[in-house]
């Protein structure tokens, strides 16, 4: 049986461990936006509550798989935020279910989304008749962005952490030429910018 020293002492790494993910990259794990948010939650709850009961393993032991755990916590997030194509194969990308007012049910069964589901997230959207309906489109945390008719703006930066997103230049009908186009008018480079938006037919850009 372990004393209650060591597990005292383990409980203490595992809280310094969670707050120095926290802190260092940032608040998405407290309010998950994704399934890999979650899962750096689940993984080191997991790994100190299987632990601290366990005497066998020692304090260095412990402390290790902490270490390893946040750096592939670190070196996941670096590489999500800095190439698309890992980006959209750990986390996923948004997914667009309706269309002009139009369900795309091979996107829905795909993403497990019951038709059920469907009509219920509508519901709390305010939504009572699905031809409003410009674009609905499935976040990477199951939520549901929806934009209606008339509506003069898109609710998706075009330019996030330096990257285009090519999914909103195609929502506004618009190439990466014309965006790069028009942030070089506005005297930047892609790489400078932090996110752009697209906000009353203007790109709204903040840089680093």
């Amino acid at each position: 049986m372990p004393s209650y020293l060591d597990i005292t002492v383990k409980l203490i790494l595992g809280f310094f461990c969670l707050v120095l993910q926290i802190n260092l990259s940032g608040k998405g794990n407290l309010a998950p936006s994704s399934g890999i948010d979650q899962l750096q939650n689940y993984v080191l709850g997991g790994i100190v509550g299987g632990m601290i009961y366990n005497a066998d393993i020692s304090f260095i032991q412990f402390f290790l798989v902490l270490l390893i755990w946040t750096l592939i916590v670190f070196t996941m997030k670096f590489l999500t935020t800095h190439n698309q194509r890992i980006k959209r194969w750990v986390i996923g990308v948004p997914q667009t279910i309706i269309t002009n007012g139009h369900i795309d049910a091979q996107t829905a069964a795909k993403n497990s989304l019951s038709a059920q589901d469907l009509a219920f997230k509508l519901r709390i959207a305010g939504i009572s008749d699905i031809r409003t309906v410009q674009r609905a489109i499935l976040e990477q945390n199951g939520q549901l962005t929806i934009t209606q008719k008339g509506d003069a703006t898109i609710k998706y930066p075009l330019i996030m952490d330096g990257q285009i997103n090519v999914d909103a230049l195609s929502l506004i009908d618009k190439d990466e030429d014309w965006l790069l186009a028009d942030i070089a008018q506005q005297g930047y480079e892609l790489q400078q910018i932090y996110m752009a938006n697209y906000l009353d037919h203007q790109i709204v850009i903040t840089a680093y």
